[in-house]
């Protein structure tokens, strides 16, 4: 994987969050990461193709999705339902496509999938590739959230 790739996603994950909840994601350093269980307990997945194949995954830790998603509509949410399910979809959107948009910036193309929304805790997230998974912990003032990338 290509280091240049990894920026956009970091900047398109605090730019959606700042811009659509008024939350300030603070990454953490960047690992490889070992398996398939989430790190969190709800996950939006959007598979990428163009000038390779991959796909991103942003798995986030119950209290976080419930603090963004009351952010974002502006009522308090207590469970992860249908509503935050979606809009964790939406979520998982908009920061998969403000990151190609930033690539596409760059000279690469890609395109993205509609996303698969997973829940549950410890629940396995199966990338479309069989490259290294490199993750990318940020924290909130609610709890934490995982950005994975992985690309051929």
């Amino acid at each position: 994987m290509k280091a240049e790739w990894i920026n956009p996603f970091l900047e398109a994950t605090v730019s959606v969050l700042k811009t659509m909840a008024s939350v300030d994601p603070v990454p953490g350093k960047p690992y490889i990461k070992q398996g398939t269980s989430a790190t969190g307990d709800v996950s939006g997945v959007v598979g990428i193709t163009g000038d390779t194949e991959g796909s991103i995954c942003i798995t986030f830790s119950r209290s976080s999705i419930l603090f963004i998603i009351s952010q974002m509509l502006g009522e308090q949410q207590v469970e992860i339902n249908d509503e935050v399910k979606d809009a964790v979809g939406e979520l998982t959107n908009m920061i998969s496509g403000d990151s190609r948009r930033r690539l596409e910036e760059a000279g690469y193309h890609f395109q993205g999938a509609i996303p698969t929304v997973i829940s549950g805790h410890g629940h396995e997230i199966k990338h479309i590739t069989k490259g290294p998974i490199l993750s990318i912990p940020f924290n909130t003032q609610a709890g934490p959230f995982t950005v994975e990338v992985c690309f051929k």
